[in-house]
């Protein structure tokens, strides 16, 4: 049985972790909301990688579960994102009740989803 290869990244990826950038990418990109996430993008202009934050507020449920929903989102953009989203923009992953719990092919698909209506699949 041959082993399944997992996406290279082909561009850097940067981490988001301040609040301004998080208000940046809200406030002038664009959203797309699927049942196991929501995909915030905005360009980030002279930037030539990918920005990537994320976050789970209470509504998801308890720490458990906040930290269970961030790890998910993580590593499906691990996998998605970095093969295959526009770089020069900065993305935030919003966890929500159901990315604690759904079936992981669905996050995977809800990825893909919400890059291609962005129209940053590449």
């Amino acid at each position: 049985m041959p082993a399944q290869r997992e996406a290279v990244a082909t561009v850097p990826l940067r981490r988001l972790t301040r609040r301004p950038e998080f208000l940046h990418v809200a406030g002038h990109g664009r959203r797309v909301a699927l049942p196991g996430l929501v995909l915030q993008a905005c360009k980030h202009p002279g930037a030539e990688d990918i920005g990537l934050g994320f976050t789970a507020s209470r509504k998801v449920g308890g720490a458990v579960q906040r930290n269970r929903a961030r790890r998910r989102l993580r590593e499906a953009a691990r996998r998605v994102l970095a093969a295959h989203a526009a770089p020069g923009h900065d993305y935030v992953l919003v966890a929500r009740r159901e990315s604690v719990t759904r079936p992981w092919p669905r996050i995977i698909e809800d990825m893909e989803t919400a890059l291609r209506r962005l129209g940053h699949w590449k």
